[in-house]
Protein backbone atom coordinates (compact mmCIF):
# COMPACT_ATOMS: atom_id res chain seq x y z
CA UNK A 1 0.00 0.00 0.00
CA UNK A 2 2.85 2.34 0.85
CA UNK A 3 4.33 1.76 -2.58
CA UNK A 4 1.03 2.63 -4.22
CA UNK A 5 0.69 5.69 -2.05
CA UNK A 6 4.23 6.80 -2.81
CA UNK A 7 3.68 6.28 -6.50
CA UNK A 8 0.47 8.25 -6.43
CA UNK A 9 2.16 11.03 -4.50
CA UNK A 10 5.00 11.13 -7.00
CA UNK A 11 2.57 11.09 -9.89
CA UNK A 12 0.66 14.04 -8.50
CA UNK A 13 3.84 15.88 -7.66
CA UNK A 14 5.76 15.55 -10.93
CA UNK A 15 3.39 17.54 -13.19
CA UNK A 16 3.65 20.52 -10.85
CA UNK A 17 7.34 20.78 -11.72
CA UNK A 18 6.77 20.89 -15.46
CA UNK A 19 5.44 23.50 -17.85
CA UNK A 20 2.65 22.80 -20.29
CA UNK A 21 3.52 22.96 -23.97
CA UNK A 22 0.78 25.53 -24.46
CA UNK A 23 2.28 27.86 -21.85
CA UNK A 24 5.76 27.61 -23.37
CA UNK A 25 4.39 28.15 -26.88
CA UNK A 26 2.44 31.24 -25.77
CA UNK A 27 5.52 32.75 -24.18
CA UNK A 28 7.69 31.99 -27.23
CA UNK A 29 5.15 33.53 -29.61
CA UNK A 30 4.83 36.57 -27.37
CA UNK A 31 8.62 37.00 -27.36
CA UNK A 32 8.80 36.65 -31.15
CA UNK A 33 6.00 39.18 -31.60
CA UNK A 34 7.79 41.64 -29.33
CA UNK A 35 11.03 41.10 -31.24
CA UNK A 36 9.26 41.80 -34.53
CA UNK A 37 7.76 44.98 -33.10
CA UNK A 38 11.19 46.09 -31.87
CA UNK A 39 12.65 45.40 -35.32
CA UNK A 40 10.10 47.69 -36.97
CA UNK A 41 10.58 50.43 -34.39
CA UNK A 42 14.33 49.99 -34.66
CA UNK A 43 14.28 50.87 -38.35
CA UNK A 44 12.02 53.92 -38.25
CA UNK A 45 13.16 55.42 -34.95
CA UNK A 46 16.70 56.20 -36.03
CA UNK A 47 15.63 57.49 -39.43
CA UNK A 48 14.17 60.58 -37.76
CA UNK A 49 17.27 61.49 -35.74
CA UNK A 50 18.72 64.94 -36.50
CA UNK A 51 22.02 65.16 -38.30
CA UNK A 52 23.48 63.85 -41.54
CA UNK A 53 24.88 60.31 -41.23
CA UNK A 54 26.81 60.76 -44.48
CA UNK A 55 28.98 63.40 -42.80
CA UNK A 56 29.85 60.91 -40.08
CA UNK A 57 30.84 58.35 -42.70
CA UNK A 58 32.72 60.70 -45.06
CA UNK A 59 36.53 60.76 -44.71
CA UNK A 60 36.56 64.55 -44.22
CA UNK A 61 33.44 64.57 -42.05
CA UNK A 62 31.51 67.83 -42.04
CA UNK A 63 34.04 69.43 -44.40
CA UNK A 64 33.40 66.91 -47.16
CA UNK A 65 32.55 68.07 -50.66
CA UNK A 66 28.74 68.44 -51.18
CA UNK A 67 28.86 66.38 -54.37
CA UNK A 68 30.78 63.62 -52.60
CA UNK A 69 28.19 63.69 -49.81
CA UNK A 70 25.34 63.26 -52.31
CA UNK A 71 27.06 60.28 -53.90
CA UNK A 72 27.71 58.81 -50.47
CA UNK A 73 24.04 59.19 -49.47
CA UNK A 74 23.02 57.34 -52.62
CA UNK A 75 25.54 54.57 -51.98
CA UNK A 76 24.43 54.16 -48.37
CA UNK A 77 20.78 54.02 -49.37
CA UNK A 78 19.88 57.17 -47.43
CA UNK A 79 17.95 58.56 -50.39
CA UNK A 80 15.87 55.41 -50.95
CA UNK A 81 12.12 55.52 -50.18
CA UNK A 82 11.37 54.19 -46.70
CA UNK A 83 9.69 51.02 -48.00
CA UNK A 84 12.68 50.18 -50.20
CA UNK A 85 15.12 50.81 -47.37
CA UNK A 86 12.98 48.78 -44.96
CA UNK A 87 12.88 45.83 -47.34
CA UNK A 88 16.66 45.89 -47.70
CA UNK A 89 17.00 46.15 -43.93
CA UNK A 90 14.83 43.08 -43.29
CA UNK A 91 16.59 40.97 -45.92
CA UNK A 92 19.99 41.85 -44.50
CA UNK A 93 18.80 41.21 -40.95
CA UNK A 94 17.61 37.71 -41.84
CA UNK A 95 21.10 37.02 -43.18
CA UNK A 96 22.72 38.22 -39.95
CA UNK A 97 23.98 41.40 -41.57
CA UNK A 98 23.47 44.56 -39.49
CA UNK A 99 25.21 46.77 -42.01
CA UNK A 100 28.42 48.78 -41.88
CA UNK A 101 29.14 51.34 -39.19
CA UNK A 102 29.41 54.86 -40.61
CA UNK A 103 31.97 55.95 -38.03
CA UNK A 104 33.92 52.71 -37.47
CA UNK A 105 34.04 51.69 -41.16
CA UNK A 106 33.52 48.07 -40.12
CA UNK A 107 30.67 45.59 -39.91
CA UNK A 108 28.28 46.41 -37.08
CA UNK A 109 28.31 42.79 -35.92
CA UNK A 110 32.10 42.91 -35.54
CA UNK A 111 32.06 46.30 -33.80
CA UNK A 112 29.48 45.14 -31.26
CA UNK A 113 31.26 41.82 -30.77
CA UNK A 114 34.49 43.57 -29.80
CA UNK A 115 32.73 45.55 -27.05
CA UNK A 116 30.62 42.80 -25.47
CA UNK A 117 33.31 41.33 -23.21
CA UNK A 118 34.23 44.61 -21.42
CA UNK A 119 30.56 45.34 -20.72
CA UNK A 120 29.81 41.80 -19.55
CA UNK A 121 32.88 41.93 -17.30
CA UNK A 122 31.88 45.26 -15.79
CA UNK A 123 28.13 44.81 -15.52
CA UNK A 124 28.24 41.10 -14.70
CA UNK A 125 30.62 41.65 -11.79
CA UNK A 126 28.44 44.45 -10.42
CA UNK A 127 25.27 42.39 -10.84
CA UNK A 128 26.64 39.35 -8.99
CA UNK A 129 28.00 41.48 -6.14
CA UNK A 130 24.79 43.47 -5.90
CA UNK A 131 22.62 40.35 -5.86
CA UNK A 132 24.49 38.85 -2.91
CA UNK A 133 24.79 42.05 -0.87
CA UNK A 134 21.33 43.36 -1.73
CA UNK A 135 19.55 40.12 -0.87
CA UNK A 136 21.36 39.90 2.48
CA UNK A 137 20.61 43.52 3.38
CA UNK A 138 16.98 43.32 2.26
CA UNK A 139 16.32 40.03 4.06
CA UNK A 140 17.88 41.24 7.30
CA UNK A 141 16.12 44.59 7.06
CA UNK A 142 12.70 43.07 6.36
CA UNK A 143 13.04 40.42 9.04
CA UNK A 144 14.01 43.04 11.63
CA UNK A 145 11.39 45.53 10.54
CA UNK A 146 11.49 48.73 12.59
CA UNK A 147 14.95 48.12 14.04
CA UNK A 148 17.82 50.60 13.78
CA UNK A 149 19.43 48.41 11.13
CA UNK A 150 16.22 48.48 9.09
CA UNK A 151 15.88 52.26 9.32
CA UNK A 152 19.49 52.93 8.34
CA UNK A 153 19.60 50.33 5.55
CA UNK A 154 16.27 51.42 4.07
CA UNK A 155 17.20 55.11 4.15
CA UNK A 156 20.51 54.45 2.41
CA UNK A 157 18.85 52.20 -0.17
CA UNK A 158 16.23 54.82 -1.05
CA UNK A 159 18.92 57.52 -1.24
CA UNK A 160 21.28 55.61 -3.53
CA UNK A 161 18.41 54.30 -5.65
CA UNK A 162 17.40 57.92 -6.30
CA UNK A 163 20.89 59.15 -7.21
CA UNK A 164 21.71 59.06 -10.96
CA UNK A 165 24.55 56.71 -11.81
CA UNK A 166 26.52 59.39 -13.63
CA UNK A 167 26.36 61.72 -10.61
CA UNK A 168 27.56 59.01 -8.26
CA UNK A 169 30.38 58.26 -10.69
CA UNK A 170 31.46 61.89 -10.82
CA UNK A 171 31.44 62.11 -7.02
CA UNK A 172 33.70 59.06 -6.78
CA UNK A 173 36.01 60.53 -9.40
CA UNK A 174 36.36 63.76 -7.44
CA UNK A 175 36.82 62.07 -4.06
CA UNK A 176 39.07 59.15 -4.97
CA UNK A 177 40.79 59.94 -8.24
CA UNK A 178 42.01 63.25 -6.82
CA UNK A 179 44.48 61.31 -4.71
CA UNK A 180 45.40 58.91 -7.50
CA UNK A 181 44.09 55.90 -5.60
CA UNK A 182 42.27 54.34 -8.56
CA UNK A 183 42.51 54.94 -12.32
CA UNK A 184 39.65 57.03 -13.69
CA UNK A 185 39.62 56.17 -17.38
CA UNK A 186 39.76 53.15 -19.64
CA UNK A 187 40.19 49.46 -19.01
CA UNK A 188 43.98 49.26 -18.90
CA UNK A 189 47.12 51.36 -18.80
CA UNK A 190 49.86 50.54 -21.36
CA UNK A 191 52.47 52.17 -19.09
CA UNK A 192 51.76 49.97 -16.09
CA UNK A 193 54.09 47.28 -14.82
CA UNK A 194 51.20 45.32 -13.30
CA UNK A 195 50.03 42.04 -14.84
CA UNK A 196 47.19 42.54 -17.34
CA UNK A 197 44.56 40.88 -15.13
CA UNK A 198 45.49 42.96 -12.08
CA UNK A 199 45.54 46.14 -14.16
CA UNK A 200 42.05 45.44 -15.52
CA UNK A 201 40.69 44.65 -12.06
CA UNK A 202 42.24 47.88 -10.75
CA UNK A 203 40.50 49.89 -13.48
CA UNK A 204 37.20 48.15 -12.67
CA UNK A 205 37.05 49.32 -9.05
CA UNK A 206 35.35 52.70 -9.54
CA UNK A 207 32.79 51.81 -12.26
CA UNK A 208 31.91 48.50 -10.58
CA UNK A 209 31.44 50.33 -7.27
CA UNK A 210 28.99 52.77 -8.86
CA UNK A 211 26.91 50.06 -10.53
CA UNK A 212 27.00 47.81 -7.47
CA UNK A 213 25.79 50.54 -5.11
CA UNK A 214 22.84 51.36 -7.36
CA UNK A 215 21.88 47.72 -7.90
CA UNK A 216 22.31 46.88 -4.20
CA UNK A 217 19.79 49.60 -3.39
CA UNK A 218 17.30 48.13 -5.86
CA UNK A 219 17.76 44.52 -4.74
CA UNK A 220 17.58 45.35 -1.05
CA UNK A 221 14.34 47.30 -1.42
CA UNK A 222 12.71 44.47 -3.39
CA UNK A 223 13.97 41.85 -0.95
CA UNK A 224 12.85 43.87 2.08
CA UNK A 225 9.33 44.23 0.69
CA UNK A 226 9.16 40.52 -0.08
CA UNK A 227 10.44 39.58 3.38
CA UNK A 228 7.88 41.85 5.03
CA UNK A 229 5.13 39.91 3.26
CA UNK A 230 6.59 36.53 4.22
CA UNK A 231 7.20 37.29 7.90
CA UNK A 232 3.43 37.56 8.44
CA UNK A 233 2.71 34.15 6.88
CA UNK A 234 0.98 31.50 9.00
CA UNK A 235 3.50 28.76 8.21
CA UNK A 236 6.22 30.71 10.04
CA UNK A 237 4.17 30.59 13.24
CA UNK A 238 4.01 26.82 12.82
CA UNK A 239 7.80 26.67 12.39
CA UNK A 240 8.30 28.71 15.55
CA UNK A 241 5.86 26.48 17.43
CA UNK A 242 8.12 23.53 16.60
CA UNK A 243 10.88 25.22 18.58
CA UNK A 244 13.06 26.47 15.71
CA UNK A 245 15.28 29.44 16.46
CA UNK A 246 14.32 32.73 14.84
CA UNK A 247 17.37 32.77 12.55
CA UNK A 248 16.59 29.24 11.35
CA UNK A 249 12.97 30.17 10.67
CA UNK A 250 14.21 33.02 8.52
CA UNK A 251 16.87 31.07 6.62
CA UNK A 252 15.01 27.79 6.09
CA UNK A 253 11.45 28.98 5.58
CA UNK A 254 11.00 32.70 4.96
CA UNK A 255 14.10 33.37 2.85
CA UNK A 256 13.49 30.78 0.06
CA UNK A 257 9.99 32.13 -0.61
CA UNK A 258 11.04 35.77 -0.28
CA UNK A 259 13.85 35.18 -2.80
CA UNK A 260 11.50 34.52 -5.72
CA UNK A 261 10.80 38.18 -6.64
CA UNK A 262 14.53 38.91 -6.41
CA UNK A 263 15.31 36.01 -8.74
CA UNK A 264 12.90 37.42 -11.29
CA UNK A 265 14.52 40.83 -10.92
CA UNK A 266 17.96 39.25 -11.39
CA UNK A 267 17.06 37.76 -14.77
CA UNK A 268 15.36 40.95 -15.91
CA UNK A 269 18.37 42.97 -14.76
CA UNK A 270 20.65 40.84 -16.93
CA UNK A 271 18.80 42.20 -19.94
CA UNK A 272 18.66 45.81 -18.78
CA UNK A 273 22.09 46.00 -17.16
CA UNK A 274 23.99 46.43 -20.43
CA UNK A 275 21.85 49.35 -21.53
CA UNK A 276 21.94 50.77 -18.02
CA UNK A 277 25.74 50.94 -18.06
CA UNK A 278 25.81 53.60 -20.80
CA UNK A 279 26.25 56.54 -18.42
CA UNK A 280 28.78 54.76 -16.20
CA UNK A 281 30.90 53.59 -19.13
CA UNK A 282 30.82 57.11 -20.56
CA UNK A 283 31.90 58.73 -17.28
CA UNK A 284 34.79 56.29 -16.83
CA UNK A 285 35.60 55.87 -20.55
CA UNK A 286 35.11 52.12 -20.20
CA UNK A 287 35.42 50.61 -23.72
CA UNK A 288 32.14 48.69 -23.70
CA UNK A 289 28.77 48.80 -25.38
CA UNK A 290 27.64 51.76 -23.28
CA UNK A 291 30.43 54.03 -24.46
CA UNK A 292 29.96 52.71 -27.99
CA UNK A 293 26.29 53.73 -27.85
CA UNK A 294 27.19 57.22 -26.65
CA UNK A 295 29.69 57.65 -29.50
CA UNK A 296 27.18 56.32 -32.04
CA UNK A 297 24.57 58.86 -30.90
CA UNK A 298 26.96 61.73 -31.56
CA UNK A 299 27.33 60.74 -35.23
CA UNK A 300 24.63 59.77 -35.67
CA UNK A 301 25.82 56.35 -36.79
CA UNK A 302 22.46 54.87 -37.81
CA UNK A 303 23.54 51.27 -38.64
CA UNK A 304 25.47 51.02 -35.38
CA UNK A 305 22.61 52.52 -33.36
CA UNK A 306 20.16 50.11 -34.96
CA UNK A 307 22.41 47.17 -34.17
CA UNK A 308 22.91 48.25 -30.56
CA UNK A 309 19.22 48.93 -30.00
CA UNK A 310 18.31 45.54 -31.44
CA UNK A 311 20.97 43.82 -29.34
CA UNK A 312 19.82 45.49 -26.12
CA UNK A 313 16.15 44.84 -26.86
CA UNK A 314 16.77 41.19 -27.73
CA UNK A 315 18.65 40.77 -24.46
CA UNK A 316 15.74 42.16 -22.46
CA UNK A 317 13.22 40.00 -24.35
CA UNK A 318 15.28 36.81 -23.90
CA UNK A 319 15.86 37.40 -20.18
CA UNK A 320 12.19 38.20 -19.69
CA UNK A 321 11.33 34.93 -21.45
CA UNK A 322 13.73 33.02 -19.19
CA UNK A 323 12.12 34.58 -16.12
CA UNK A 324 8.62 33.73 -17.38
CA UNK A 325 9.59 30.10 -17.97
CA UNK A 326 11.45 29.67 -14.68
CA UNK A 327 8.98 31.27 -12.30
CA UNK A 328 6.18 28.67 -12.72
CA UNK A 329 8.75 25.94 -12.07
CA UNK A 330 10.12 27.62 -8.94
CA UNK A 331 6.92 29.03 -7.47
CA UNK A 332 3.77 26.86 -7.13
CA UNK A 333 1.67 30.01 -6.69
CA UNK A 334 2.52 31.10 -10.22
CA UNK A 335 1.65 27.65 -11.59
CA UNK A 336 -1.69 27.77 -9.83
CA UNK A 337 -2.52 31.17 -11.30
Amino acid sequence: MSGVGDGAGAATHRPRRTLSAGYVLRKLLSALAMLLFVTVVNFFLFRVLPGDPAKAFAPRGRNADPEALRELRDRLGLTDPWYTAFGKYLRALLQGDLGVSFSQHAKVVDVIGERILPTVLLSGTALVLAAGIGVWLGARSGWRHGSRFDRVASSLAVTFYSVPEWLLGLVLLVLLNKYGVFPARGMSDPRTTLPAVVDTLWHMVLPVTVLTVVYVAEYSLIMRSSMLDERRADYLATARAKGLRDDLVMRRHALPNALLPSMTLFFLSMGFVVAGAITVETVFSWPGLGLLTFDALRGPDIPLLQGLFLFFSAGVIVMNLVADLLMPVLDPRVRAS
